[in-house]
C-alpha cells in the first residue's frame, strides 16, 4: 500500500470539465469551449478532449493517418507545432485532443494553466510544520529545518519545501533545468549534486494556493535520505525515482 492517497480515476476514465477552455496559438484565441471532457489517459494526469466544433478553422491539418488508442481510433492531425488526434467514434466521439505544446497557452476561465489540465479529483496543499526534517546525499547534509511547508499532493509523496538559509547551497550546483506545474506554476531554479541531477528546485513566484513554498528549495525524495524527527525514510517509487527519465510531455516534469 502506497504511503499517500493513490489517483482516483483509472486510464480510460472520463469527467466534464466545468471550466472554460481557451488556448492559444500565434497570439489568437484558436479553441474557446464550455464543453471539454477530461479523460485520463494514464494517471494522475488527465487531459482535455474539446468538441471538434469548438476549434478555429484552419487549425487543423488532416494526416490522412490514424492511430489506435485505447480509448478508440483516431484521425492524426498536424496543430500548431505538434499534433491533435480527432476522434469519430467512442467515448470521445466528435472531439479532438490537442498535444499541449502544439499550441502556445492555455487557459481555464482566465488563468494560465501549464504543463497539463489540473486534475479535478487532486489536492495540493502547502502546510507549514515545525517537524525536524533532513535531507542528505551520499552521506552530505544538504538541509536541516524546524520550519519546513509540506506540500500535500494526490498522487505524490509529500515534498518537503526548506527555508533557504537551511539548505546547504555550497554542496548544490545551479542547473539551467525549467520546469512547470500546473498547481504551483513554474520553476525559478534547480541545482544538481554529484550523484543526482536536477534534485532540487525552487519556486519564486508560485501560484496564490501555493504561496507558501515561495523561495523554499525542495528535493525529490526519490534520490534523497530523508530523515523526519530522526526517523530515517524510505525512499518512494515513483515515475520521477529515475532522475534521467522523469516523465515529459511537454515538460510534465512537474515535482
Amino acid at each position: 500500500m502506497s504511503a499517500y492517497p493513490e489517483p482516483l480515476i483509472p486510464p480510460g476514465g472520463t469527467a466534464p470539465v466545468p471550466r472554460r477552455i481557451r488556448a492559444m496559438l500565434d497570439d489568437r484565441v484558436v479553441l474557446d469551449t464550455t464543453d471539454a471532457i477530461y479523460l485520463w489517459e494514464f494517471p494522475p494526469y488527465p487531459q482535455y478532449y474539446v468538441p471538434l466544433a469548438d476549434v478555429a478553422d484552419g487549425v487543423l491539418a488532416d494526416t490522412g493517418e490514424t492511430k489506435t488508442f485505447e480509448h478508440g481510433v483516431a484521425r492524426v492531425h498536424t496543430a500548431g507545432t505538434g499534433k491533435a488526434w480527432v476522434y469519430d467514434d467512442g467515448v470521445a466521439k466528435g472531439r479532438v485532443r490537442f498535444q499541449w505544446d502544439a499550441l502556445d497557452s492555455w487557459f481555464e476561465e482566465d488563468e494560465e494553466v501549464f504543463v497539463h489540465p489540473r486534475n479535478p479529483y487532486s489536492r495540493v496543499d502547502a502546510i507549514k510544520s515545525t517537524r525536524h526534517i533532513t535531507v542528505s546525499a551520499a552521506g552530505q547534509l544538504l538541509a536541516d529545518s524546524t520550519a519546513t511547508v509540506i506540500v500535500f499532493e494526490t498522487g505524490l509523496p509529500p515534498r518537503y519545501y526548506f527555508p533557504k538559509t537551511s539548505v546547504q547551497l555550497e554542496h548544490l550546483t545551479p542547473s539551467d533545468t525549467v520546469t512547470a506545474c500546473p498547481y504551483k506554476g513554474r520553476t525559478s531554479a534547480y541545482w544538481s549534486v554529484p550523484s543526482v541531477p536536477d534534485v532540487a528546485w525552487s519556486y519564486d513566484f508560485p501560484t496564490a494556493p501555493l504561496l507558501p513554498v515561495a523561495g523554499h528549495i525542495a528535493f525529490f525524495n526519490e534520490n534523497v535520505d530523508i530523515t523526519i524527527d530522526d526517523v530515517p525514510q524510505e525512499r518512494p517509487i515513483t515515475p520521477f525515482s529515475n532522475p534521467t527519465q522523469r516523465p515529459t510531455d511537454g515538460n510534465v516534469n512537474k515535482p
